[in-house]
């Protein structure tokens, strides 16, 4: 009976190798293609024959099938759980308040600096003093004008007392007393801008500037990058934000209030939670993002930390999901390797088609295919074969 079998499967594949050689080489893709779908029927229909003799040799003989080595797999039987989809993206740390430094007017050499990086200043603390030579002499002479105003003013004035000149003369004189009263406190407020303050309390975040370097309003752009960086930034650290920008693909799918996680993996990875507090209405055309900020209550960030900033985008309960690893794909689609029972009681691999959602991390989740209780194999499922006998430890 054995020695039968055996020689129907030799010459079985004895014909297909004759055939095989007796076709004339051709190199040509159709010919390739052609060649390649003849194997495969012959592959099926070899694999079928092997599949019914197997069957009928462990129907006539039980000692066959004994003998056929299970494999062994590793078994997790399902059940409903929870599933979570994220966006993972990087984002920094920034403070809610901070401010760059400017100068009031058009700027000045920088003649003293009060600060240094690092340090804590309140609000209206002096920061530097710039070069303020003009102004001052600007000063001095708008004071000897305001003078001979008023001189020329007082004499105009005791003429008109006696009835002595005219009224426009007394008018005009009166005119250039206010005309430089108005030309000396602007002069005074030119002189005052030379002395820069702290906008905010804080801690002086940036400062980029040096005695005898000209300090000019708004970033210098030619210093950092296209973006700038500010010459002197106070940032106040009391309350901290995270900004990331968020590709606009996902647009529909961020909310304020949306769930967020946060690793800061500079504090040994310590992650927070929070929502989503503001979403920008304007989407950047360099790079198609939106700006997202996530407010923290946490006195141990730091400002201009990394974030990896985890938003949640969808969420189920009571679904099944499967390690990402265990899902396989043939001609018809995804498909899972379960354990289950064969005809004679003993544990068998079982070819399952699914149908999948979300995937994030190593999870998948299963929309149809697997049922609750399911043994799923999920280690020892590569090259299994429908019904082929399986253990487990």
């Amino acid at each position: 009976m054995h020695k039968g079998l055996t020689v129907v499967l030799g010459f079985s594949l004895l014909l297909a190798a004759c055939g095989s050689s007796s076709i004339q080489k051709d190199d040509s893709l159709t010919a390739k293609k052609a060649r390649l779908d003849s194997l495969k029927t012959q592959q099926e229909k070899l694999g079928k024959q092997i599949s019914d003799l197997q069957d009928e040799i462990a129907k006539l003989d039980t000692s066959a099938a004994n003998k056929e080595k299970a494999k062994l797999v590793a078994l997790t039987s399902l059940a409903p759980t929870s599933f979570t989809h994220y966006i993972d993206l990087q984002g920094n740390v920034d403070a809610v308040n901070y401010t760059n430094i400017s100068p009031q007017g058009g700027g000045g050499v920088v003649r003293q600096i009060f600060v240094k990086q690092g340090d804590h200043v309140s609000k209206g603390q002096l920061l530097l003093k710039l070069d303020d030579a003009v102004q001052r002499q600007q000063l001095d002479n708008a004071k000897i004008a305001l003078d001979h105003a008023k001189d020329l003013y007082q004499r105009r004035k005791n003429l008109w007392d006696e009835k002595i000149g005219t009224e426009v003369d007394f008018i005009n004189a009166k005119n250039q007393v206010d005309q430089a009263e108005i030309q000396l406190k602007l002069y005074q407020e030119q002189l005052d801008w030379t002395n820069v303050y702290s906008d905010i309390p804080g801690i002086v975040n940036e400062l980029n500037l040096r005695v005898g370097e000209y300090f000019s309003t708004g970033v210098q752009a030619s210093q950092v990058g296209a973006g700038g960086v500010a010459q002197i930034q106070v940032m106040n650290t009391d309350n901290l934000k995270v900004v990331v920008q968020v590709p606009e693909i996902y647009q529909e799918r961020i909310h304020v209030g949306t769930p967020v996680k946060i690793d800061l993996p500079g504090l040994n990875n310590k992650e927070i939670t929070g929502v989503v507090h503001t979403i920008s209405p304007v989407i950047y055309t360099n790079n198609r993002t939106f700006n997202v900020e996530i407010y923290l209550n946490d006195k141990s960030i730091r400002a201009n930390q990394v974030a990896i900033v985890k938003l949640q985008d969808y969420s189920a309960s009571n679904v099944l999901t499967i390690p990402i690893n265990t899902l396989q794909t043939d001609e018809k689609g995804k498909y899972v390797m379960v354990a289950q029972k064969g005809d004679k009681g003993n544990l068998v691999a079982h070819k399952k088609s699914i149908t999948i959602g979300q995937t994030y991390s190593d999870k998948v989740q299963v929309l149809s295919g697997l049922d609750n209780g399911d043994q799923l194999i999920t280690d020892g499922f590569q090259g299994l074969y429908e019904g082929q006998a399986v253990t487990i430890q």
